[in-house]
């Protein structure tokens, strides 16, 4: 079964029920995308669309979602506790203890667990990306040879925040 209100090769909702034609690309809606294009990718769990242009359901298995469906689904299904994460942003940057890094990258790190931001994007390298690089390929106990104490403290600030950002929602409102 498939649902479908956006297109599937850009992923822009239609603009109505009746509408047969993107408003955006011009491609008829339904229409199977073309392998040139870059297919949409949900701006929630960064995850790109299949080939058909569609997700795969969390809650009805077998059902594939169009991009605006599958965002919605996120209701239900969060990626992690945007709420604990927003609490710490300052501006476009994060503080995780006495370090601040880009958001965005450390959202996209926290909902992937990878430091790969895709094409055509751009890292600032600062002490929270390294911890987060540090922390992806040796983890959370491991000695590192010529450890400096600066990296070792943002490590645990960065597994910390690691922890209580995959935490259930519910279990923050009992803490």
């Amino acid at each position: 079964m498939t649902l479908l209100t956006a297109c599937l090769s850009c992923g822009t909702p239609a603009r109505s029920a009746s509408s047969t034609f993107c408003g955006r690309c011009g491609r008829q809606l339904g229409a199977e995308p073309p392998t040139h294009v870059e297919l949409p990718a949900c701006p929630i769990c960064y995850r790109a669309s299949d080939d058909d242009g569609r997700f795969a359901s969390v809650a009805m298995p077998g059902l594939r979602l169009d991009l605006p469906r599958h965002i919605h689904e996120h209701d239900q299904y969060p990626v992690g506790d945007d709420d604990y994460l927003e609490s710490l942003r300052e501006g476009s940057r994060i503080r995780i203890g006495r370090w601040t890094a880009p958001f965005d990258l450390v959202r996209r790190y926290l909902v992937t667990c990878s430091l790969d931001g895709g094409r055509r994007r751009q890292y600032e390298h600062d002490l929270i990306v390294t911890a987060m690089t540090q922390l992806a390929r040796f983890g959370h106990d491991a000695v590192i040879l010529g450890d400096q104490p600066e990296w070792h403290t943002a490590r645990d600030a960065v597994a910390e925040l690691m922890e209580r950002f995959h935490r259930p929602a519910a279990r923050h409102r009992l803490a």
